[in-house]
């Protein structure tokens, strides 16, 4: 296949025309800026189309895991839950940092760097992994294609397996849905670039080359779009430094700002964040080492309920919405945001009373 023809909708290349004797000498693939800024967000199509996926190793590929070299899946069932343990390791696997993109190299644990090597981890299939192609190949026996996306459930896969438009390929973790419209997602993904992250997504959510799959043997959790239990003495707190993002470090600023600290609530733990969290750390005799991690989240977080209202109401909705519960982030504890708590506290085995204290701060911010 010429370089001309892998020129994909999901892979803009630019061609430098610098050319030698008349051979072309470089082609240099122009990837905008996805960092997940504040609260992440669906990626927009023109995200999707220039997330540097591919190409990726075709399948008699020494990186790509032969057919006959299938073990766990074959022989064991997997639960929802750890399948999705397994992917988050990679979040953090490279000294608190994700694993690199690589279509040529292999991480600690013996798995290709890539999107579909990444899924082979999560899945425990023979390493290296297989690529997406055999992924959703049915005679390999690993998954086995859905309905449509409304049938997606915790650990599920959405696959973009077609070779008739070039060879760039891709393949994402379900987890859950993002809102009550399932017009988005949770996901886990090994893109370009960035490495292992855990973001909102819309592929397959309208006219695309993304397939829904399910790993035939996955088992355990439940449906309604990936709820699945986990008891809540098994959820670890996260852990949050100089340089993480999203809605878990949202609601550790609207947190702090209930306790008083001036910072800035937009989900980048940047210079201000951390020199609150040592602040706070400080008054409270914790390690003053700027990381909130088990003992700063238990010392932080307030128990709030029905009635309640501020910034810690806003750090509970900001987590609730994670769940897809859609709830208007307003700081005021009402009867919506009482029927959401109540609606977690009942997918998670947690005391089901509407009122949001310890163990439902870290199921909420740890479940996942």
């Amino acid at each position: 296949m010429s370089l001309r023809n892998r020129l994909t909708r999901r892979a803009r290349l630019t061609l430098i025309g610098v050319t030698a004797g008349g051979v072309v000498a470089a082609a240099v693939a122009v990837v905008p800026s996805l960092a997940d800024n504040g609260t992440p967000r669906p990626a927009t199509a023109a995200e999707q189309q220039e997330a540097a996926y591919g190409p990726e190793p075709e399948a008699d590929s020494t990186l790509v895991t032969q057919p006959g070299e299938l073990t766990t899946l074959a022989t064991a069932t997997l639960s929802r839950d750890t399948m999705i343990n397994r992917a988050r390791t990679w979040l953090t696997a490279n000294n608190g940092g994700p694993v690199p993109y690589s279509m040529e190299r292999v991480w600690k644990d013996g798995y290709r760097q890539d999107c579909s090597g990444f899924v082979s981890m999560a899945l425990g299939l023979g390493r290296p992994g297989l690529n997406t192609v055999g992924l959703a190949d049915s005679r390999n026996g690993v998954t086995t294609r859905l309905g449509s996306v409304s049938q997606l459930q915790k650990g599920d896969l959405l696959i973009d397996h077609r070779t008739d438009d070039g060879d760039f390929r891709h393949v994402v973790i379900f987890e859950k849905w993002a809102n009550a419209s399932h017009s988005a997602y949770w996901a886990y993904e090994q893109r370009g670039t960035y490495g292992t992250t855990h973001r909102q997504l819309r592929y397959g959510i309208g006219n695309d080359n993304y397939d829904p799959f399910r790993p035939v043997k996955l088992g355990g959790g439940t449906g309604g779009g990936g709820g699945g239990q986990l008891p809540a003495p098994s959820v670890s707190w996260p852990t949050l430094k100089s340089g993480s993002r999203g809605a878990d470090v949202q609601s550790a600023q609207q947190l702090l700002t209930a306790r008083g600290y001036k910072v800035d609530v937009d989900g980048a733990f940047g210079p201000r964040t951390h020199a609150a969290v040592v602040q706070f750390q400080k008054s409270r005799s914790l390690a003053a080492d700027g990381i909130i991690g088990p003992n700063t989240w238990s010392t932080l977080v307030q128990t709030v309920q029905y009635g309640s209202s501020g910034q810690a109401v806003k750090a509970a909705q900001t987590q609730l919405n994670v769940y897809g519960y859609g709830l208007k982030v307003d700081g005021a504890f009402g009867a919506n945001t009482k029927s959401a708590v109540i609606a977690f506290q009942q997918k998670h085995d947690l005391q089901v009373d509407g009122v949001v204290g310890p163990q439902t701060w870290r199921a909420l911010l740890g479940s996942r």
